[in-house]
């Protein structure tokens, strides 16, 4: 999957723009706050359906403007495809508009896994150390770009989540119907349970990867560490071995419905895939607390690594990778094996400083909004 031109208009600082890209290394250089971080925020909406930095779209149309337009054109396996996706300002009452080949997609979901982009950025590399909520949004991004009825799923999650939180509430205060307890306390052990295959099934699969990235990276290391990454599923239902969708909705409406008087006493639920997280072991203990910082940033180069390699394994295909100044965070050793394995794949990397790539990258200049291409 390569993408191969990328054209914006009223996006952020960006006026009007055409970028044309080479199926290798892309280098966007230039100071800070000039437009670098938006071209790939434009890129990375269309895989993504959202920016990986703000929740609201209308804060990436330019000021003065009444709406953006990004048009991403791209190659995969089967044919040439062009995707936009057009939001306006907040003054305005018009909708987000996206289409796939000219054609209006009547939901977002469907622009999911038409691009895939692996994004990886300097707050990434802190991914051991975050928060539960950091490492399910790393989970969530990246099995949405590869199974959209996920994202569904998610959706249907949160609304239910939220109405039982409220009838909890209620019942807390003496007010609501019981009786619909039952009912939310199905339906959410219904999509508990094939939020919880997903994940379980991902996270296996992420565990092989970040094992061999992470020693393959440590077998450089001066000093030898060779210790063991472990990644686990922290689940409601406390699980380490993984077992069906079946078997888990039952155990999710069993744990839901057994501890009503704690859940009302909360007024929230207790139980279920927004409690769930990605256990990260060295040598048998918690890496957040065992690992030195490098080791940190070695993991966190393994599980981004290890999702471009899910991603191939799922469409045949690998994905495009967007590095948001990251390499400047990553020492030499670590920028050198980043770099030997995206070989032969296509990276769009933002810079302030030349980085240390093959003399086949192309580099583009970015000044306030415009991009040039460097001649050879």
């Amino acid at each position: 999957m390569i993408v191969q031109r990328v054209s914006y208009r009223d996006f952020r600082n960006i006026g009007a723009a055409e970028i044309t890209l080479s199926p290798g290394v892309n280098v966007l250089i230039g100071n800070n706050a000039e437009g670098k971080t938006n071209a790939l925020e434009g890129i990375y909406l269309m895989a993504a359906g959202k920016s990986f930095r703000t929740p609201k779209e209308r804060d990436m149309v330019k000021f003065g403007a009444e709406s953006f337009e990004v048009t991403l054109e791209l190659l995969d396996a089967r044919r040439e495809q062009q995707l936009t996706f057009k939001a306006y300002s907040a003054d305005s009452a018009k909708r987000r508009v996206c289409t796939k080949n000219g054609v209006p997609l009547p939901r977002i979901s469907e622009l999911l896994g038409v691009f895939r982009a692996v994004l990886f950025c300097p707050e990434h590399l802190a991914i051991v150390k975050a928060g539960p909520a950091e490492r399910r949004a790393f989970l969530d991004v990246a099995i949405c770009q590869l199974k959209p009825m996920y994202l569904k799923a998610l959706q249907r999650f949160q609304k239910i989540l939220t109405q039982r939180n409220a009838l909890l509430k209620q019942l807390a205060e003496g007010e609501g119907e019981f009786s619909l307890l039952e009912i939310l306390s199905e339906q959410l052990a219904r999509e508990c349970a094939f939020i919880y295959r997903t994940r379980a099934e991902y996270i296996e699969r992420l565990d092989a990867f970040v094992k061999r990235f992470f020693l393959e990276l440590s077998a450089e290391s001066p000093d030898g560490e060779q210790e063991m990454p472990e990644l686990w599923f922290v689940n409601s239902l406390k699980l380490r071995e993984r077992i069906d969708e079946a078997e888990a909705y039952r155990r999710y409406f069993e744990r839901l419905t057994s501890n009503t008087a704690r859940e009302i006493a909360a007024g929230a639920t207790l139980y279920g895939s927004h409690k769930d997280d990605i256990e990260i072991l060295l040598d048998g203990r918690e890496a957040r607390g065992f690992a030195s910082q490098g080791q940190q940033r070695s993991m966190a180069l393994a599980m981004k690594l290890g999702e471009g390699e899910i991603s191939m394994e799922y469409s045949g295909e690998y994905p495009v990778f967007l590095f948001d100044d990251v390499l400047s965070e990553l020492d030499p050793k670590r920028q050198r094996f980043l770099l030997s394995k995206l070989e032969r794949r296509q990276v769009i990397m933002t810079t302030c400083t030349t980085p240390p790539v093959e003399s086949e990258a192309i580099f583009i200049d970015v000044a306030g909004g415009v991009y040039t291409p460097r001649q050879e």
